[in-house]
């Protein structure tokens, strides 16, 4: 492996960490710079696609109402392998994320197991997310009692 591959493999990591670091804190204007403007989001959960979404402007919207419906967000990266090919790579990383939310005045916390499969393109001298795929494995859900 050379010198510049590893270079890029940390780069996408900064990548993916930035994504969560930006999601739990809600700054969801900035996370939107990690992406292309075209990019692709997709969710599926039980192996149905769940959402579908295109573009940065939508999936501000998107991300926005999600969060506001979401007290905290904590996330947690694993695993973390690319391929690079050139200005595009590909990557899988694992992610436990948790969410607590407020449902008839009690907080509940629910506990997902995620893989990400993406779609990197370098562009304008920064690496992006073109495409993220998020397959919600396992999804616990259950009262916080804080």
């Amino acid at each position: 492996m050379t010198l510049e591959h590893l270079t890029i493999k940390e780069e996408l990591r900064s990548l993916i960490d930035a994504y969560a670091s930006l999601g739990d804190e809600k700054k969801i204007s900035e996370q939107m710079e990690i992406f292309t403007t075209d990019a692709i989001y997709q969710v599926y959960m039980g192996g149905n696609l769940v959402a579908n979404v295109s573009g940065t402007e939508n999936l501000e919207k998107e991300f926005t109402g999600h969060a506001s419906l979401v007290k905290t967000y904590f996330t947690l990266n694993g695993q973390h392998t690319v391929n690079i090919d050139g200005d595009t790579a590909t990557g899988i990383s694992f992610t436990q994320i948790k969410m607590v939310r407020e449902a008839e005045g009690k907080d509940n916390i629910t506990d997902y197991s995620v893989r990400y499969d993406d779609k990197y393109v370098f562009q304008n001298g920064k690496w992006l997310i073109k495409k993220r795929t998020g397959h919600f494995i396992i999804v616990e859900a259950r009262p916080f009692n804080n």
